[in-house]
């Protein structure tokens, strides 16, 4: 642009060179200079070198080059390995250390025998080989000799024939003949033989190696790494993948062993859906680094972590190995007996719950007699269910009698009304208080059991709380300014719960409790220290499985903090003596039946029927009210035309213990007496009439409202 503002072309079109240099237009500043080309092409090559490095075809052929060569490093040292063992005796000495250090010194000596026998008959080999070349040149000599003798004879014959002379060297010449034809076969092939024969021997190792899969695990082919899953599981396979799990001292043993690392495992046994088999370990290897690789051994055996098990026997130095078929653990396992059978009953004193299936496939069975209770897991994996499941079958026992604090709230336990003689639902500081105030009414039923005259029978008596952590976490004080929540000796729920577990047994007053997340806060140790069957569903970590089974059973293989959160639901890991325990063990998985609710209905229908009818009793009322005798007795009375007097005695101490605690059969026949509606027998039993006691109720309110 000139000064005039007339814009002037630099060129006269894209194609044409400058016109003259005087029509550019020259800047008032110098231009800043141009960034060096160099760098600029610097960077580009860098990306580029790059993303050829991380290209999946760059990848893929540093793979295949991995691959191979290493097939062929592989097939030299295998076969040169196996060279070795055949001359010498070093297979032997393998299998006599690996004898002795699985503390089998009959096999050891065999094999020292055996060891022996091969030098012996070597040494004779090479005496003889030392012999040989006399030998050879003797026998040669008389085979040479013999054969040219006979090839002579046989010319003789001929030329006899013949009548020519000549005919005599005949048949000799032809050997003559054919070995010099051998000789020209011989330096035709050996010139290809010794050119290809090399080539053939690295074929032949790179062979072998591919086929002993003597590569890195991250060379292979994809469809080779996978192949194996869910293969069967063989000797060979387990020793490698203990000798893969990183243990320096077990890998050293196993390959000083050889072949034979097989000598460590017991025999593969068929459990259930897998197999289970016992592996000792060479000395300097402890049974807790192999159970702090489980994870890894399960990847080595081509399974999930959660379908290998790893438990401790009594034999020293061994670890148990339980390894599920794959995908096998997945699967359902059934309905259970309670809902199949409509005929079943059960016996608290001598029966077992059928709970489910233990790993191998057994039918899981759990005592309940005179054993507190503790179930703990992760909100939404089973908890309530598997604890219901339990009681459901003691509901078909009519002696069982219930109290039940369900501190969620969400109907997971109404099927027992009419069953359970308490029944309180919700999760807020007022259920709390009633559920507290149940479990001081189970030590009140527990003391009085406790003084009454020895060999006294009592009918057996479960309370149960759900979500029990909403009780120990409960911020409510009561009037005596104790709190109901805590676990000092303050607190009225926690020592309501310690009393039970502490003498409860003796006279069959039982404690369950089901939890989440159990820590000291919402579980003290006290308490769950006090369950004799203690059981734990999937959890966060390992000292919640701690918290909830307790350090042996840990220390002995539990892990409920390794089952898969939502996919293990039902799936529990059980530490009592009331279940049927492998020897050596402190604890068994059981995969529970699950029952929903509707079924759990029909079940609970089916226990109604068995009895005579329960009032169920939603708050436990203060029993320092004033009470009234003849309404308390018609509202235990529930809907049934009549009650045995025994059971609607019990039904009052439930309601009131300190006003009906102490009453017997006669103070009962009083005050029904009294008011008119004194109790009869029906078949030979005393029972209580509810249209007498209503009708009495009647005429009371009419001759109060006339005086009136």
């Amino acid at each position: 642009m000139t000064d005039n503002g007339t814009v002037v072309p630099l060129f006269k079109d894209l194609t044409d060179t400058p016109a003259s240099p005087t029509l550019a237009v020259v800047p008032d500043k110098p231009a800043a200079p141009r960034r060096a080309l160099p760098v600029r092409v610097f960077v580009r090559s860098r990306h580029t070198v790059g993303a050829v490095v991380k290209h999946e075809r760059t990848r893929t052929i540093a793979r295949v080059t991995v691959r191979h060569s290493a097939y062929l490093l592989g097939g030299t040292r295998i076969a040169a390995r196996r060279a070795w063992d055949g001359r010498t005796g070093a297979r032997y000495q393998r299998l006599l250390r690996a004898a002795e250090a699985a503390g089998n010194y009959q096999a050891a000596g065999e094999w020292e025998e055996r060891l022996h026998r091969f030098r012996a008959e070597r040494h004779k080999r090479r005496m003889d080989l030392l012999k040989a070349p006399q030998d050879m040149a003797r026998s040669a000599a008389y085979g040479a000799a013999t054969g040219i003798g006979a090839l002579i004879a046989v010319g003789v014959a001929l030329a006899i024939a013949t009548k020519d002379p000549a005919d005599v060297f005949t048949p000799l010449m032809a050997l003559v003949e054919l070995v010099r034809l051998l000789v020209v076969i011989v330096q035709m092939v050996w010139g290809p033989l010794v050119a290809v024969g090399p080539w053939l021997a690295l074929v032949g190792l790179w062979a072998l190696g591919r086929h002993q899969a003597a590569a890195p695990q991250w060379s292979l082919p994809a469809t080779a790494r996978t192949s194996d899953a869910g293969a069967p599981i063989t000797p060979s396979i387990v020793v490698t993948a203990l000798r893969d799990l990183g243990i320096a001292p077990l890998r050293k043993a196993i390959k000083e062993m050889g072949d034979a690392g097989a000598a460590m495992l017991g025999p593969i046994r068929i459990a259930g859906c897998g197999v289970e088999v016992d592996v000792t370990l060479p000395s300097g290897v402890s049974t807790s680094e192999v159970q702090a690789r489980r994870k890894k051994l399960a990847e080595n055996l081509s399974r999930h972590e959660h379908e290998v098990f790893i438990t401790i026997p009594e034999a020293a130095r061994t670890v148990r190995l339980w390894i599920a078929d794959s995908g096998a653990l997945d699967e359902p396992i059934g309905p259970s007996p309670l809902v199949t059978d409509e005929t079943m009953t059960a016996d608290y004193a001598k029966g077992r719950a059928p709970w489910g299936q233990d790993l191998r496939g057994d039918a899981a069975t759990l005592s309940l007699y005179q054993r507190h209770l503790l179930i703990t897991g992760l909100s939404n994996q089973g908890k309530t269910a598997a604890l219901r499941a339990l009681a459901l079958w003691l509901a078909l026992d009519r002696r069982v009698e219930f109290r039940i604090a369900d501190l969620k709230g969400a109907g997971d336990w109404a099927m027992f009304d009419g069953l359970a003689t308490v029944l309180i639902q919700g999760p807020t500081d007022d259920h709390v208080i009633d559920a507290t105030e149940m479990v001081e009414g189970l030590v009140e039923e527990m003391e009085r059991r406790l003084q009454a005259p020895p060999g006294t029978k009592f009918d057996p008596l479960i309370g149960i709380v759900d979500e029990a952590q909403v009780a120990f976490m409960c911020p409510a004080v009561g009037d005596d300014k104790r709190p109901y929540g805590g676990s000092k000796a303050t607190s009225r729920y926690f020592m309501a719960a310690r009393k039970v577990h502490n003498q409860g047994r003796a006279v069959d007053v039982l404690l369950y409790e089901g939890t989440q997340d159990p820590t000291d806060q919402n579980l003290p140790k006290l308490v769950r220290e006090g369950a004799h069957t203690r059981i734990s569903l999937a959890l966060g970590t390992e000292s919640q499985a701690r918290m909830a089974l307790g350090d042996k059973a840990v220390d002995g293989g539990a892990a409920p903090h390794l089952l898969r959160q939502g996919l293990d639901k039902g799936t529990v890991v059980i530490a009592s003596d009331g279940i049927k325990i492998p020897a050596g063990q402190a604890s068994i998985t059981v995969r529970t039946h699950y029952i929903d609710t509707d079924t759990a209905h029909a079940i609970a229908d089916r226990a109604r029927a068995l009895r005579d009818g329960v009032t169920t009793l939603t708050t436990v009322l203060d029993d320092e009210e004033e009470r009234d005798a003849l309404a308390d007795i018609f509202s235990v009375l529930g809907d049934n035309p009549r009650v045995l007097t025994a059971d609607v005695l019990k039904r009052l101490t439930v309601l009131s213990e300190s006003a009906y605690g102490a009453w017997t059969p006669g103070d009962l026949k009083a005050v029904l007496d009294e008011a008119g509606a004194g109790p009869y027998k029906s078949d030979g039993r005393m029972v209580v009439g509810r249209e007498r006691v209503a009708r009495a109720l009647a005429n009371r309110d009419t001759d109060d409202s006339a005086s009136a």
